[in-house]
């Protein structure tokens, strides 16, 4: 799993269903935390890209509940990016990062299997 990186945060029951998961089939990635190192503005702006908004933002934390669903649509790409990089909690997470650099967010099973074992 070569420059396969995982963006978790350890209180996160859902980042921790993903780290067995992942070790349950072998893989390795590079573990971070999200809140203390949070992707980098290309990780995210690729995961923009890949994904969309509405993949990338946690919109279940209290960081984006105290932005406001208002507040972030109304912001432009650039502006997004930068609530993103300025706090981990707003990043939809688990947040993998393959050695392409393709993107997924959140943990769904399936998603992750055909994302991890087909690459």
């Amino acid at each position: 799993m070569s420059g396969w990186r995982l963006y978790a945060y350890a209180q996160c029951s859902t980042c921790r269903k993903a780290q067995q998961w992942l070790a349950s089939q072998g893989l390795k990635p590079e573990l971070l935390e999200i809140t203390l190192t949070p992707p980098t503005r290309l990780e995210l702006a690729a995961a923009l890209e890949q994904l969309g908004r509405r993949r990338l933002f946690n919109t279940s934390g209290q960081s984006y509940r105290a932005l406001g669903a208002a507040a972030v649509k109304a912001m432009d790409d650039e502006a997004a990016l930068d609530a993103l990089e300025a706090d981990g909690k707003l990043i939809k997470r688990p947040f993998l990062v393959r050695g392409d650099g393709r993107i997924l967010t959140g943990f769904s099973l399936e998603e992750w299997q055909t994302f991890c074992l087909d690459a």
